[in-house]
């Protein structure tokens, strides 16, 4: 490599690939008109002066041709081919020719790095909702792009926004002000930006855990947007919001709830229990009301006060009668597995309450 242009006699580059052909490039260099008579003068006694005046000349003409194929804007010259060539008045020097073209570095699965992450937190009203993080790259650079749930199809050109990474150890990395642009598909439901280069080291991304995103303003057509409310961070487990997303849609939030007087949606906003549909989403309160009148909390708070499982099964058993009967059977197999790892593998008290959790979380979802 020669000032960051590959050059090759061949036709392109072992782990690139060639993605656009610029043209024909050529260059020379000129020695002077005594060169050729003096060394046939002498030909056994070819001088280290000579030679060095050849290779300077070679080196000339290839420089010359480097300026040519970065002119063209290109990084590398393919077929390359150098001849000798005599001049007018006895005049001798070198020609080099070539192609200038672009080319990109192969990146192998094992160089591949890929991350997505939910965003955990949203805004409740009606502004493009940021719902996923994507990172992909390689060993050197990490990029990202925004992937936003767009529930009036607005145009939506550009967003402004703080990114918020948190990691395995709680650590966080903010990445401020980063303009995420959207080229293509600006109607749909679901939108993507183009990639931007973040500041994320490649080492560091498997350690990302978590993606907030503080939304700044945003740009349509009719205008420029600020969008200074406060973020809502969500509350869901990881599994759970994940769980949620794919039951109920990607912009979903919050499990559904009501009091009576109001009713949470999935996207997360508060409706009046008069309103048959959310006014943020449009998602009706009907497809989403969950059937389970079972207040399982209060049963796993008792069973966190026993010891053993053998005890927290005494606790299921009270209340079996109450539990909808799709679900007595998965329970008591749980209650019965804790029961004979526990003879062999000491206590499975935690084990077995987040077990009979998850089976309540799901199914309030799954209704």
């Amino acid at each position: 490599m020669a000032d960051n242009i590959m050059i090759t006699t061949g036709t392109g580059f072992e782990g690139y690939s060639v993605t656009e052909y610029l043209g024909f490039i050529s260059s020379q260099a000129i020695l002077g008109s005594n060169f050729i008579s003096g060394i046939a003068a002498n030909v056994a006694d070819v001088s280290r002066k000579d030679t060095a005046k050849l290779e300077q000349c070679r080196e000339d003409a290839e420089q010359q041709l480097i300026k040519a194929a970065k002119k063209k804007g290109a990084n590398a010259v393919v077929g390359m081919n150098m001849f000798y060539a005599p001049f007018e008045a006895g005049s001798f020097g070198i020609i080099v020719s070539g192609t200038a073209v672009k080319i990109t570095k192969h990146i192998t699965v094992s160089d591949a790095l890929h991350k997505e992450l939910f965003v955990t937190n949203y805004y409740n009203r009606l502004v493009p909702r940021p719902v996923k993080v994507v990172l992909d790259g390689d060993s050197s650079t990490i990029n990202l792009k925004l992937v936003c749930y767009n529930y009036n199809h607005d145009d939506i050109q550009a967003l402004r926004a703080d990114v918020e990474f948190t990691n395995l150890y709680d650590e966080r990395l903010v990445i401020k002000n980063i303009d995420f642009v959207f080229s293509e598909n600006i109607n749909l439901s679901v939108i993507e930006s183009d990639y931007v280069q973040s500041k994320i080291a490649p080492n560091d991304l498997q350690l990302l855990k978590d993606a907030k995103i503080i939304l700044t303003k945003y740009a349509t057509p009719r205008g420029i947007y600020a969008c200074n409310d406060q973020p809502i961070n969500v509350t869901l487990s990881p599994r759970r919001l994940e769980t949620l997303k794919a039951k109920r849609g990607i912009d979903a939030v919050e499990k559904y709830r009501t009091d009576g007087m109001i009713w949470t949606c999935n996207c997360g906003h508060v409706n009046e229990a008069g309103s048959e549909e959310c006014i943020v989403c449009g998602r009706k309160q009907k497809d989403i009301m969950t059937k389970a009148s079972f207040n399982y909390e209060e049963m796993i708070d008792r069973m966190k006060e026993k010891e053993y499982v053998v005890e927290i099964k005494d606790v299921l058993m009270q209340y079996i009668k109450e539990i909808d009967s799709s679900m007595r059977l998965e329970l008591l197999e749980i209650m019965e597995s804790g029961l004979q790892y526990e003879k062999t593998r000491g206590n499975m008290k935690e084990t077995v309450i987040e077990k009979v959790e998850k089976v309540f979380e799901d199914a309030s979802i799954d209704e």
